[in-house]
């Protein structure tokens, strides 16, 4: 399996799994899933030059962040 494809699908279950903490309040293990699936996604859209997949998830990331903050 290529990189890409095991980084994409790494960060798309680790995305998952930290909106399946959201849902049963797990606290603080959403917020740093989501921020991982955040990074994960980052790095992807850069490395398959999605500048659109690269922005939202800095900005996810940024919100997540302040999140893991405020906790």
């Amino acid at each position: 399996m290529q990189f890409n494809t095991w980084l994409k699908w790494s960060a798309c279950v680790v995305t998952l799994a930290g909106a399946l903490c959201t849902s049963l309040r797990i606290d603080p293990l959403n917020i740093y899933l989501l921020n991982l699936g955040a990074v994960l996604y980052l790095i992807w859209g850069y490395r398959i030059r999605e500048l659109n997949l690269v922005a939202i998830n800095a900005g996810l990331l940024l919100i997540y962040l302040y999140g893991l903050y405020l906790s």
